[in-house]
């Protein structure tokens, strides 16, 4: 599991002895394309920093998450952000005040699986920070997801009637962004009762964000 590596992997680098109990309650499914293992390794590091009273800075937090995982980092960072690199080369990358709608189809998507894919396009182009606010969204892993899970597929065009649509990372998670709470739930609510889903606020900054010192 990610926590125990990550505490592993803290104890190590600073000589720390103590200990701690962990205990993990999944409310994500597994290979949602959510991060939740990244995000629960990241919040294992900035909690453990603080109760073992390590003072590790953020940067330097990051640098452990990365060895953890590529997403770990930016959990880390704490703040919604353009990534490059492979993930790691963080700017902050303030977003507007939005709720989303996310699905969740009943298939699970291997992550090594997308990415070996022979059809994974590997020549994609660049995308610049400063033409996200123009240039439309694009996840270049969803058509070989939709290829092979055709469920993907129909929830993308399920909740694409309300809102534009996508696949959340590599899948299987399917989401949409409204402006308000209320327009998400009639969305949601819209759908067929056996597609799964929550509503969800999107947040600013990492619940945990200033337990790191910059």
């Amino acid at each position: 599991d990610l926590c125990v590596r990550a505490a592993r992997l803290l104890q190590k680098e600073t000589e720390c002895h103590l200990g701690v109990d962990i205990t993990v309650e999944k409310r994500i499914p597994m290979g949602g394309g959510l991060g939740g293992g990244s995000s629960d390794a990241a919040t294992t590091l900035i909690a453990l920093n603080r109760l073992w009273s390590l003072g590790l800075r953020r940067e330097q937090l990051m640098r452990l998450g990365l060895q953890l995982g590529a997403d770990v980092p930016v959990f880390v960072f704490g703040e919604n952000a353009f990534a490059e690199g492979v993930g790691e080369k963080l700017q902050a990358y303030p977003l507007p005040e939005a709720w989303y709608v996310v699905l969740f189809p009943p298939v699970h998507v291997p992550t090594a699986k997308i990415f070996t894919h022979p059809e994974l396009t590997r020549n994609s182009p660049s995308i610049i920070m400063r033409a996200l606010r123009t240039e439309p969204l694009r996840n270049d892993l969803q058509a070989v997801v939709c290829d092979l899970y055709p469920e993907v597929a129909e929830y993308i065009a399920a909740l694409g009637q309300y809102g534009k649509a996508m696949m959340t990372g590599s899948g299987a998670c399917v989401f949409a962004e409204f402006e308000s709470r209320s327009e998400a739930e009639t969305a949601l609510q819209a759908l067929p009762a056996a597609m799964q889903g929550v509503v969800a606020q999107g947040l600013a900054r990492h619940p945990l964000h200033d337990w790191v010192l910059e």
